[in-house]
C-alpha cells in the first residue's frame, strides 16, 4: 500500500456535517485521480488532530465509505483506498415512466465502480439551485436536464464545462456544452408527415397542450406548420376542463394524464379509438402498446439517451448529439 501525503479541507462553518465533508473530500479525490487504488489515507488521530475533529466524526466517515465499499480497513495497518469508484449526478425534471427508461438505461451501461445519484428539480428553479449549488465539487461528473428558466445556464456555469452534459431539451444552452438532446421541431413534424394518410380519416386534429404541461411550445409550432401544409383543421385545446372528444376527430396529446381522460370518455361515448376517433401519443413508455389494442406514440428513443450519457460518463471526450425521433403507430390512429 502505498501512503498519500492527502490534506482535507474542512470547512467548519458549512451547513455540511463535517463527517459528510470528509466523505465527499475522498470521493473527489478518487475522481480527480489525486487517491487511487491501494492508497493508504490518513489515519483517524492525524484526521483529529489537523482538523479539530472528533474521533467520532472521523469514524463515521470512515464507515460509510467502508459500505460503499470505497475503502477498507487492515488491522494495525489502518485505511486504504479498495477501489476507484467514482460517484456522478443525474439531474431529472421529474420521474415519469418513460424516464425510468432512461435511467435504467443509463446505470446498465455504467461499470459497477460509478454510482448514481438521482434528483429531481421538478421544473422550480430554488430546487435546481439547490441542487446544483449542493453538489458542486462532489461528483466525477454531472448529467443534467434542464428546462425553461432563465436562471438555468447561470446557475450551471458552477460546473466545468467537460464534467457537464445536458439532456433531452436543447434550451439555454452555450455552443461549448457537452448535449444528447432530442429534437422537439423539426423530428416531431417529419414523424408527423408520416402519418398523413391515417389522420386524413378524421375531419379535424386536435392538440391536447395542457397549460400544466411542461413541454416545449416548439411542437405546438410545428404542428400548426404540419396542419397548414396539409390542409388539415385544427385546434389547440390548452384548458383541460375543455376536452370533450367528439367523433370524427383525431387528438395529438403530451400528457399521459390527458390520455387517460380520452380513454375514459371513449369509455362513456362507446368510441372505439382508431375507428370513431384517433389519437397519437407523445414519449413511450412500457404499458403504451398494451393499452386499447395500442397507443400510436411519436417519440425519442429514451434508451439510447440513457446509453449516450453514460458513454460520456465513460469516455473523456466531448459529446454532441441528437437522439432520433421515431413513429410507432398502433390501433389508436
Amino acid at each position: 500500500m502505498n501512503e498519500k501525503n492527502f490534506a482535507f479541507s474542512i470547512n467548519h462553518e458549512s451547513d455540511i456535517p463535517k463527517y459528510q465533508q470528509l466523505v465527499n473530500s475522498i470521493n473527489n479525490a478518487i475522481a480527480e485521480n489525486l487517491l487511487n487504488k491501494g492508497d493508504l489515507l490518513p489515519s483517524v488521530n492525524s484526521i483529529c488532530k489537523e482538523n479539530k475533529l472528533s474521533r467520532d466524526t472521523v469514524f463515521k466517515a470512515y464507515l460509510i465509505l467502508k459500505d460503499q465499499k470505497v475503502i477498507e480497513s487492515v488491522p494495525n495497518k489502518g485505511y486504504y483506498v479498495a477501489g476507484e469508484t467514482r460517484k456522478v449526478l443525474l439531474v431529472l425534471d421529474t420521474f415519469k415512466a418513460y424516464k425510468e427508461v432512461l435511467y435504467h438505461s443509463f446505470v446498465n451501461n455504467l461499470p459497477d465502480n460509478i454510482i448514481t445519484d438521482v434528483q429531481f428539480h421538478h421544473y422550480n428553479i430554488d430546487n435546481f439551485k439547490t441542487i446544483i449549488n449542493n453538489s458542486v465539487g462532489k461528483y466525477y461528473k454531472y448529467v443534467v436536464m434542464n428546462f425553461d428558466h432563465k436562471e438555468v445556464a447561470s446557475v450551471l456555469t458552477n460546473i466545468s464545462n467537460e464534467k457537464l452534459l445536458l439532456i433531452d431539451w436543447n434550451i439555454h444552452s452555450k455552443p461549448k456544452n457537452n448535449y444528447v438532446f432530442q429534437d422537439f421541431g423539426k423530428a416531431f413534424y417529419e414523424s408527423l408527415t408520416e402519418a398523413v394518410d391515417l389522420f386524413k380519416k378524421y375531419k379535424a386534429i386536435d392538440f391536447l397542450y395542457p397549460s400544466f404541461t411542461n413541454h416545449p411550445l416548439e411542437t405546438v409550432t410545428y404542428f400548426k406548420k404540419f396542419c397548414k401544409e396539409f390542409g388539415f383543421d385544427y385546434n389547440i385545446i390548452t384548458n383541460p376542463k375543455e376536452f370533450d372528444i367528439e367523433k370524427n376527430k383525431a387528438y395529438i396529446g403530451v400528457s399521459d394524464r390527458m390520455l387517460g381522460v380520452f380513454l375514459e370518455q371513449c369509455r362513456e361515448k362507446n368510441f372505439e379509438p382508431g375507428v370513431d376517433v384517433g389519437f397519437l401519443s407523445y414519449n413511450e413508455t412500457p404499458m403504451k402498446k398494451f393499452i386499447y389494442k395500442g397507443i400510436s406514440v411519436v417519440t425519442t428513443d429514451f434508451k439510447e439517451l440513457g446509453t449516450k450519457g453514460a458513454e460520456f460518463i465513460t469516455k473523456d471526450e466531448p459529446m454532441q448529439y441528437y437522439v432520433s425521433t421515431k413513429l410507432i403507430l398502433r390501433e389508436s390512429l
